[in-house]
């Protein structure tokens, strides 16, 4: 499974992949449809689903190598990732040493297709939001 038809796996259940996610090592940037962000990490032992504020995404420019602005512009393309600053609202993880037995760094040898299915465990244990109905007189 490549990241386009992963995101259209996340489309088909209203979710949306965002840019900057990667497949290897997998790290995923996806948008929820309460518009709060998910970011889904598999490193060394552990899987990690982590819920964001909506307002948590920023966009840093990168700059060019030389950066003199003669023969090239000074700044290059823009990259899509979470605020330094954000703290996330929830946080979901597996222990891949306590459930699977892994001892060095087996959640970052996933492929994608193998980590999919955590990542649709972990993001249904997040806490759902209740809303509160209030009459009004």
């Amino acid at each position: 499974m490549n990241l386009s038809a992963f995101a259209d796996l996340l489309a088909s259940r209203g979710l949306r992949l965002l840019p900057g996610s990667h497949a290897v090592p997998v790290d995923l940037l996806v948008q929820l449809p309460d518009a709060t962000i998910v970011r889904f990490t598999a490193r060394g032992r552990t899987l990690r689903l982590r819920q964001y504020a909506a307002d948590a995404l920023t966009t840093i420019a990168i700059p060019t190598e030389c950066g003199c602005g003669d023969h090239h512009p000074q700044t290059g393309p823009n990259r899509v990732t979470l605020s330094a600053y954000a703290e996330p609202l929830a946080e979901r993880l597996i222990d891949g040493e306590l459930v699977f037995g892994w001892t060095a760094h087996e959640a970052g040898l996933l492929r994608l297709a193998d980590a999919a299915p955590y990542f649709f465990d972990l993001l249904a244990a997040l806490p759902q939001h209740q809303r509160t109905l209030v009459g009004v007189a």
